[in-house]
Parts: C-alpha cells; sequence; structure tokens
C-alpha cells in the first residue's frame, strides 16, 4: 500500500510563493536601513503615515521583484538544486502571470508613493527602473550584486524625500554606505550557489572575487559600519546608535564563523540571518532619538 500523494498547491500559494512570502528576511533587508534613514530623516519618530507607507512599500516593491527577477532567472534557477522549484520555473504560475502579479505589486506601491510628494514619487520611478534592470546584469557584469546594492537601498534616498522633500549629501553617503552591507550579505548568498553558477554561465561576486571571498565580505562589513557609524556621529548620534553599531559588528564577526568554510548551509544561514545586523543598527538610531526625548 501506498502513501496517497500530497494534493497540488493552490493557485493562491503558488503566488505566495513566487513573492517569497514565507521568507521575510527579503524584505527585512531592505526595511531596516530605509527606516533607518526615515528616523534620520526626521531627526526622530516620522509619523506613522511615513511609517506605514515605507514599510508596506517595502514588502510590496520588494515582492514584484521577486516576480521579475524569477521570470528573468527562470532558464538559469531549473540548472540549480535550491531554485528549480521556484514556481516560474517548475511551470506552477506562467511568465504572463508573474509579470502581472508583479505590475500589480508595483502598482499598490506607487500608489503609496502618491500619498507623499513629488520629490518621492519622482524619485521612485529611479527605484523602480534599477529593481528591473538588475536580475538581467547577472549576464554581463562581474559583480551584479553592486546594482542589487543600489536597488536595495534605493530606500534611503527615498525617505529623505518624503520627509524632506529633497535629498541631501547625507542620504546619499548612507546609500553608498549601505551598498557595502548589501555586497557583504548577497556575496555570501552567492557562495552557496558557486558551483551551479559556474556550470550555467552566471557572473556573481562570489566568482569574481575568488579565494578572497571571505575576506572581501569582512570588508565589505567593515566599510559598511564604518560608513554609518561617521555618518551617525556626523549627525549628533550618541553612545545608544554607537551600541547598536557594536551589536551589529558582533553579529559580523559572528558571521565569519558561519561562512569561512564555505559550505552552503553555513553561507546560507549568514544570509537568512543577516538582517538582524540592519536591525541592530536601526534599534540604536531609534533608541539614540528616544533618549534625547
Amino acid at each position: 500500500m501506498t502513501a496517497s500523494a500530497a494534493p497540488a498547491p493552490s493557485r493562491l500559494q503558488n503566488y505566495l510563493n513566487l513573492i517569497r512570502w514565507d521568507r521575510p528576511a527579503g524584505w527585512l533587508l531592505l526595511l531596516w536601513p530605509t527606516l533607518s534613514a526615515l528616523w534620520l530623516a526626521a531627526h526622530g519618530f516620522p509619523g506613522w503615515h511615513l511609517l506605514a507607507v515605507f514599510t508596506l512599500g517595502t514588502v510590496l516593491m520588494r515582492s514584484a521583484g521577486c516576480c521579475v527577477n524569477d521570470v528573468a532567472d527562470r532558464e538559469f534557477d531549473r540548472h540549480v538544486k535550491r531554485t528549480a522549484q521556484r514556481p516560474v520555473t517548475s511551470g506552477a504560475v506562467s511568465v504572463k502571470e508573474a509579470l502581472a502579479l508583479g505590475a500589480v505589486l508595483a502598482l499598490v506601491a506607487f500608489g503609496l508613493v502618491l500619498t507623499t510628494n513629488a520629490a518621492t514619487i519622482g524619485w521612485s520611478f529611479a527605484a523602480l527602473a534599477v529593481a528591473l534592470v538588475y536580475p538581467f546584469t547577472k549576464r554581463f557584469l562581474s559583480m551584479p550584486q553592486a546594482v542589487l546594492g543600489v536597488a536595495f537601498s534605493f530606500g534611503i534616498p527615498m525617505a529623505f524625500a518624503a520627509v524632506q522633500s529633497r535629498v541631501p549629501a547625507l542620504a546619499w553617503w548612507l546609500l553608498i554606505g549601505n551598498l557595502f552591507w548589501v555586497l557583504a550579505y548577497d556575496t555570501a548568498y552567492a557562495m552557496v550557489d558557486r558551483d551551479d553558477d559556474i556550470r550555467i554561465g552566471i557572473k556573481t561576486s562570489a566568482l569574481t572575487l575568488g579565494r578572497f571571498d571571505v575576506a572581501a565580505v569582512m570588508g565589505f562589513y567593515g566599510l559598511y559600519f564604518a560608513f554609518w557609524l561617521a555618518l551617525g556621529l556626523s549627525q549628533g548620534l550618541g553612545a545608544a546608535f554607537v551600541a547598536g553599531i557594536v551589536a551589529g559588528v558582533a553579529q559580523a564577526v559572528w558571521h565569519f564563523t558561519l561562512i569561512r568554510e564555505r559550505s552552503r548551509d553555513g553561507c546560507f544561514r549568514s544570509f537568512r540571518l543577516n538582517h538582524w545586523v540592519g536591525f541592530a543598527v536601526f534599534a540604536g538610531i531609534v533608541l539614540d532619538f528616544l533618549l534625547r526625548g
């Protein structure tokens, strides 16, 4: 007597799998630097309206990005064990369905942006352009993670635009600093699929950096913390903020122990838990403003 086969996922479940609904780490990696920028731009709590707009917008745009990414990578994903069963690659969701879902999610996010101001609306088009270009950069850029870094950091200038109706130099320096954090965790992520990526011809920072990958990841962490520490101190942040940075650094040191042997499980765990690094920095910023009263 054989066990009955598990029922096929429903259409709704396939859509939820497509947008990685069960994997919040992706949108948390975008959320913490965006909210940190909101607090810095507003010199404290930015108000419930902007907090809701940027939190919901982050979730929606990350979900839309998953739709575009899976369509762009569908031929590559079928050759990688970790991604072979993604809904578009497996045929559970058609290309047209995935693009339609992504478009709807992006339009809802844009509807939220329309409740802010003209500056934020304008910058949202640049953010969308970078997000759409990124999935295709794996074909020709030796370090496509740098483009992802810009895409995953664009909430920073948009947050300043929403609060101040302009994007000061501080926002761009924060973006550059955050880009190094993205390079750190996404290089660790790329290390998971190194063998598969060599075989199918995808370009990644892990392959480009070769045997210096682990050292580079730690260097990227160092640059991220150095940028944000210097910029935070320049804005008058104090002990609580520094404590948040120290907590982030401690986590980065622990992540070194996860990736130093380059095991798939260790590198993937490092990526999956990296959002706590961003949370530590965000918590330090929030606490610092609260203590100031």
